[in-house]
């Protein structure tokens, strides 16, 4: 009887553990992520010059690239000098790390991935967003051959950026009902292992007795953006880990960008109305009782919105993925109606 398996992209090197960023030197010694020295390191004008020196006492060759911004012109910028490396190494937050991704894939070259914040499910993700043309677009890129997360660089980090990594992980439970309303209303198919690993990600959280000032919960709060990074992977498409939740956080951004907060907030109470909205009383009760104690958002004057702000984002939210059946789409509610549920969700949370 023969044996049937699948393979996906993963990982090679995954270090999450308190100085990882000075075992960088450890990860370019693997020929099968950097075939020679010749190291090329994208890291931001702000924040990521300060670790410029740790990375330059590793890597004798490396040659750095500052990134002055999220935009996929900059991207491309960087991608069109990568000729002669052999490798590149990304530093900094998610707009550094989305940049460096799409930069190292157009280049066909393994990419390493140093996470100084923990506000993103990209750190190992097949996905970048840029901007362009003052919107951001999502690109398909290659997995990132190897992560390196530094428990102490993360902790000594803006709290606000470890509480949105919470609200990105804890969508997942959104997403993946989504997912599954999809497969029952439209016969969508739905990859159980993604859908497993999404989950996951998101219940060792919301289950997790601990806090941001726990190293325990670092980790898994790590971890479970490692394994949704993996989950998209697995899926080939982001559906295990955006749903309703990520269309309301787009139309934020678009119908109003002077509001916009962190997405991992937006996500967040994103994720909780779809909750609401699909009347899950108990799931909806302890994703409210989390997401607050941690610090999160739960209501759109949390987010800076008025309820008839919110109630207009929630109409046109489905326009940011036409072709995303979410609980929003199935609805299909009228904006006399939105604007009921919004107020009913207001007077709930």
């Amino acid at each position: 009887m023969s044996l049937l398996s699948r393979t996906f992209p993963a990982p090679l090197h995954v270090d999450i553990s308190a100085g990882a960023i000075n075992r960088l030197k450890d990860v370019i010694s693997d020929s099968r992520i950097a075939p020679n020295s010749k190291v090329a390191v994208i890291l931001s004008t702000g924040s990521g010059v300060q670790f410029r020196s740790q990375i330059e006492s590793q890597i004798s060759q490396a040659d750095f690239f500052e990134l002055s911004d999220g935009s996929l012109q900059s991207a491309e910028e960087i991608s069109a000098k990568l000729k002669n490396y052999s490798s590149v190494v990304g530093v900094g937050g998610g707009r550094v790390l989305d940049a460096a991704k799409y930069a190292a894939s157009k280049a066909n070259l393994p990419m390493i991935s140093v996470a100084t914040n923990l506000a993103h499910d990209g750190i190992a993700s097949p996905v970048s967003i840029l901007e362009h043309d003052g919107t951001r677009s999502s690109h398909g890129v290659s997995v990132p051959a190897a992560v390196l997360i530094d428990l102490d660089i993360v902790r000594n980090g803006p709290v606000r950026f470890l509480r949105a990594g919470i609200g990105d992980v804890l969508s997942n439970l959104n997403a993946v009902s989504d997912w599954e309303l999809s497969r029952d209303v439209n016969g969508e198919q739905v990859d159980g292992l993604a859908a497993s690993m999404s989950r996951t990600a998101a219940t060792s959280l919301l289950n997790h007795p601990g806090t941001i000032d726990d190293d325990g919960f670092l980790v898994a709060l790590a971890e479970g953006l490692v394994l949704s990074g993996l989950a998209m992977a697995v899926a080939g498409t982001s559906r295990p880990c955006s749903g309703a939740c990520h269309e309301i956080s787009h139309a934020i951004d678009m119908l109003f960008p002077e509001k916009s907060a962190p997405h991992g907030e937006q996500v967040g109470v994103g994720a909780l109305f779809a909750t609401f909205l699909r009347e899950a009383t108990g799931e909806f009760s302890q994703l409210r009782s989390v997401l607050a104690r941690h610090g999160l958002p739960i209501s759109p004057a949390e987010l800076g919105l008025t309820s008839e702000q919110f109630a207009q984002v929630v109409a046109y939210a489905p326009q940011t993925r036409p072709d995303r059946f979410t609980i929003l789409e199935h609805k299909n509610l009228s904006q006399d109606a939105v604007s009921r549920v919004v107020s009913d969700f207001v007077s709930a949370v």
